[in-house]
């Protein structure tokens, strides 16, 4: 087994060099990392319903989707995030307990009384500090997770805020939970770089053969041409979220604008306004144009430059649309 520390705190590079380390290396891994602010989001996820996009925006976090399913997690310095790739798995393992394990061994000589809950859950006293998830390919496994060492959990639970009630979809639910960080269990306190040695002195433990490897130029050439194709691309982060319906409402000088907007794949498909506004004309011309628009917001202002709002509306204006279109 090959492990490996990465020094890269982006987030696209970090989750892009799973899959880069899935698709390149033959050997079993095991990976360790720390991210600045960030949200990753599961494969199967809408991630504009699981973010808090206001927040995301005013603090420039990136939204990745990784490989595997599960629900939205919160990375911060605080968090730190590991993951094993695996060759030659003997079929599919529908629990989550082998590569959690040496995460509880290691917490359990801590002397915290750490454990496997439900599905995917790393719990201390009933409190969550870890989820993880999988990816099959072929005989290839990655399960990864996260570990709330010292994050800041104010950011967790606003970073990830989202109305349910403007989204009506099939996507998987983040189930939130409560969450503690590792380090207010300690008996002694502990660094990060601490607890991560500690980490890699039991892998080693367990996998005497293994041998620590780091990413060379060409690896990490490799894997910023994948953050430029896919894990740093709207097209994969926000696109392949699957079919949505969006609503919201506000109140403008003009009246209450309403609208509902049907999107799949990121794109919309159908688009309507509603409210009791006025106008100076028919707004199915305007509706229309919306259509197969990215819902996002480069793509939404470069279509407002384009017009003058005051064509179609009575004191109705770009910044109500705007903030009509977004959370």
């Amino acid at each position: 087994m090959k492990i490996i520390i990465s020094k890269n705190h982006y987030a696209p590079f970090n989750i892009a060099s799973e899959e880069f380390l899935f698709e390149n290396f033959t050997d079993s891994i095991f990976l360790l990392y720390q991210n600045e602010k960030s949200i990753i989001v599961g494969r199967k996820q809408n991630a504009l319903a699981e973010i808090n996009l206001d927040y995301v925006q005013s603090n420039s976090l990136p939204v990745v989707r990784r490989l595997s399913g599960g629900g939205a997690v919160f990375h911060d310095k605080g968090n730190l995030n590991f993951s094993f790739i695996i060759r030659n798995v003997d079929g599919v393992e529908n629990d989550f307990a082998r590569y959690t394990q040496p995460i509880i061994d290691v917490l359990q000589n801590l002397g915290v009384n750490a454990c496997l809950e439900g599905r995917n859950d790393l719990t201390i006293e009933g409190k969550k500090f870890s989820g993880n998830a999988k990816y099959f390919r072929g005989n290839s496994l990655i399960q990864h997770g996260t570990l709330l060492f010292d994050s800041n959990l104010s950011d967790v639970s606003m970073a990830l805020k989202a109305d349910p009630l403007k989204f009506q979809d099939k996507a998987v639910k983040s189930v939130r939970s409560r969450v503690t960080n590792i380090s207010e269990h300690l008996e002694t306190p502990l660094s990060m770089d601490e607890f991560e040695t500690l980490i890699v002195q039991h892998i080693l433990t367990i996998h005497p053969d293994s041998d620590t490897y780091e990413f060379s130029q060409e690896d990490e050439t490799k894997i910023n041409e994948l953050i430029k194709t896919k894990y740093g691309n709207w097209d994969w982060n926000f696109g392949k979220s699957p079919q949505y319906n969006y609503s919201k409402k506000i109140r403008t000088i003009g009246g209450n604008l309403e609208v509902m907007m049907d999107v799949k794949s990121g794109i919309i498909e159908d688009f309507k306004f509603y409210g009791d506004f006025f106008t100076k004309k028919d707004l199915d011309d305007l509706e229309g144009k919306f259509i197969g628009l990215k819902h996002n917001h480069t793509a939404i202002e470069g279509l407002l430059d384009q017009l003058d709002i005051n064509d179609w509306f009575i004191n109705v204006n770009r910044t109500d649309i705007m903030a009509i279109m977004f959370e």
